[in-house]
């Protein structure tokens, strides 16, 4: 989009920050910043709602940090990392990032990342669930799980997770008997949590192990897993297997 206006929005939870960015960024030719936020639920919701080109986004912020506000962005939003720590970088171009610029900012490393940016828009990123694993340290399990709805974030902890079924190009999530639907594969959701924790029960569905009551016979060679409400799961002779071995099941 080589001369065409390009939507700008600011993400940091430090007022000077953003400021000095809109300062630098005024006057900048066939730029326009379209908002600014202070965290990332603010974040996630503004970029649903202005559809900005570029999204300048800090990382260590609360409520949602930078790399979990990525894994709910449009894969085809262009995304800056600004960041006072460089101990960060490597996993920004992990995840995909177009740049990475350092506090303190200088106004003409801040112009090269946004030229960088225009050239990588519209070009897709991998799946969520990709940029999320990358964007943990190696050996690290995710915490908790987010889902976007709408301009909505929805926040489940692992712990609150029941069970993940998966529905097409969607993980449907189970958590308090409320259901939740993520553009995800279980496969990847099934990575990205614990497996001395989570077990795949079955091709379609991840259940947390502490929630199962009892696995129970439902016809020859056939199993399901009751779990603590009454949820009845199938378990595939794979996934019996893998819950013997993980719980001591005797049969």
């Amino acid at each position: 989009m080589s001369g065409e206006t390009m939507d700008v929005l600011i993400v940091d939870d430090e007022a000077p920050a953003r400021a000095l960015l809109r300062e630098m960024l005024t006057g900048v030719p066939d730029v326009r910043i379209v908002g600014e936020c202070a965290n990332g639920l603010e974040a996630v919701k503004s970029a649903a709602e202005l559809k900005p080109h570029v999204v300048l986004l800090d990382i260590e912020m609360p409520k949602l940090d930078g790399f979990e506000v990525l894994e709910l962005l449009d894969p085809a939003t262009a995304v800056v990392f600004v960041t006072a720590y460089d101990s960060h970088a490597l996993r920004a171009f992990e995840v995909h990032a177009v740049d990475y610029v350092l506090k303190p900012y200088r106004a003409e490393r801040l112009q090269e990342a946004l030229h960088r940016a225009r050239g990588r828009l519209g070009q897709q990123r991998p799946e969520p669930a990709v940029l999320a694993r990358a964007a943990r340290p190696d050996g690290a399990y995710a915490h908790r799980v987010v889902v976007r709805d709408g301009g909505r974030v929805h926040l489940i902890p692992a712990e609150r997770l029941d069970y993940a079924q998966a529905q097409d190009d969607y993980v449907e999530l189970h958590s308090e008997g409320k259901t939740y639907l993520k553009t995800q594969t279980l496969g990847s959701l099934e990575a990205a949590l614990d497996p001395a924790v989570f077990v795949r029960v079955h091709r379609s569905f991840l259940v947390r192990l502490d929630r199962i009551r009892s696995i129970e016979l439902y016809a020859k060679n056939s199993r399901v897993a009751v779990l603590a409400d009454g949820t009845q799961v199938p378990v595939s002779r794979e996934g019996h297997a893998r819950l013997q071995e993980l719980l001591g099941e005797a049969g």
